[in-house]
Order: C-alpha cells, then structure tokens, then sequence
C-alpha cells in the first residue's frame, strides 16, 4: 500500500497570520495525525519563512521521532539552504524540488538534462547523512533515467496535471505517469507523488501507478480536514490508499 506522509505546510500558513498565538499548535496536529496512522509527516520549509519556520523543522523532527514507524521528509530546493536542515535533522527522506524563491508552490519537475551535473554532488552529500533522496519530476520515463544517472533513491512524481485533468472527466495523462513509474521501478527506483491529489482521484491514480510507494499531501487534505476533523481525514486518505490499491 502507498503510505500517506502528511505535508503540514497549511497549518503552519494559518498559525502564521497570528503567531503570537501559536495557533494552530503545528505539533499537536501533526501529534494527531501520526496517531492516526500517517506514515510520516513532510515539510517544505523556504527561504521566506512563509509557513515552516526553521524551528518547526527541529521541532517535527523529535516529534516524528516519537514514533517509530513514521518517516520525517523535507523537501525543497536544494540550493536554499535546504542541506543545512538535511545535515542538522537527518530526515528519513529529502525531497528535491526546484522551485524558485518567488513560485507560490512548486509547479514543474527537474530538468536533469539541464540541472543533472549541479544536484549530484548534493545528492551524495544528503545519503551521507543517511537520508533517502527522492527527485520531483514530470512524468516522464526519460526523468527517471535521469534521476537513476544523478544518483537518487526515488522519484516523487509531479502530479497536478494529473489532477487538473481528472477534474475535466480526463483520465488519458495516466499513461505517462504509469509509464514513468514502470520505468523508474525497472531501475530500481522507488515512486512517491504528490500535488494536488486528493479524496476523490487518489485511489484512481494509485490504481493506475501500482508501483507507488508514498504520496505526499498536504492542501486537500487539510481543507478536508476542517470539515471533516483532521483524523477522520487521515483515515480516510489511508483508506482510500489501500482501495487504490486493491483496484490494481
């Protein structure tokens, strides 16, 4: 089954806009959705502090580390500070995602043809700390050849236009993300996703991309979460991951 890694961006964008209060308490919550059965929690903190602050990046990771089954991911760009968090708190996982300073989210894959020669030594220095390295990319197979080149453990397969095009009654974009995944499994390659799935197209995406190994969410899943309770949604997503798989 693909494990569920709760992306705490939102609630920290909440607390921020009153953060003499601290409220939303980001541990409590995450407290909450790891009780729940979150298989880890991932942060994506940036150079504008415009949700994770560097201290909650310290402070997730002993939570996280409270239960022994969960899994801790950041994830960001690489080439902002990010190997200083990966060197202090040793993640379970780093995420690799190039997005800019000024992009409101991330929105595109690495063009490792491009980018390849400049995030190797990264990677290497990351899976020093013991940390697994996972790439965004767009569903590409040509992607995963990269990543395997560059030396990652993973991709995280870029999934809003997937998404997008579920939304539209529009299925056909599968074919590249199953094809992708295929390849990067042939390589042996571990497959994430994330961006913008939720209750209602992923276990259609995981039915279809059988070799995913986690999603990562984090936008639907909160708003979800305010109508529903944050542990009833995490249940729900989980379930959801296990119908998915049971459709392959």
């Amino acid at each position: 089954m693909a494990k569920l890694s709760v992306n705490v961006n939102k609630i920290a964008t909440l607390r921020n806009t009153r953060p003499q209060l601290n409220i939303p308490n980001i541990l409590r919550l995450s407290t909450i959705a790891l009780e729940a059965g979150a298989h880890g929690i991932t942060v994506h903190p940036r150079p504008d502090h415009r949700h994770i602050h560097p201290a909650d990046v310290f402070e997730l990771a002993k939570l996280v580390a409270m239960f022994p089954n969960a899994e801790y991911n950041i994830e960001g760009n690489p080439f902002h500070h990010f190997v200083d968090y990966a060197r202090d708190v040793r993640p379970a996982q780093c995420t690799l995602v190039p997005d800019s300073v000024e992009q409101s989210t991330s929105d595109h894959g690495w063009d490792l043809a491009r980018d390849g020669d400049r995030l190797r030594p990264v990677i290497t220095e990351l899976k020093s700390f013991g940390c697994r390295v996972s790439l965004f990319v767009d569903p590409d197979p040509h992607a995963a050849e990269g990543a395997k080149k560059v030396g990652a453990d993973r991709i995280e397969l870029y999934t809003e236009p997937y998404a997008a095009a579920f939304a539209r009654g529009d299925e056909s974009v599968l074919s590249s993300y199953t094809a992708t995944a295929i390849a990067a499994a042939g390589l042996g390659l571990g497959v994430n996703a994330g961006h913008d799935l939720n209750l209602d197209n992923l276990a259609p995406f995981i039915a279809a991309v059988p070799e995913t190994a986690e999603v990562s969410i984090g936008h639907a899943l909160i708003a979800d979460a305010l109508e529903l309770g944050l542990a009833t949604t995490v249940k729900r997503y989980i379930s959801l991951a296990m119908a998915g798989s049971a459709m392959r």
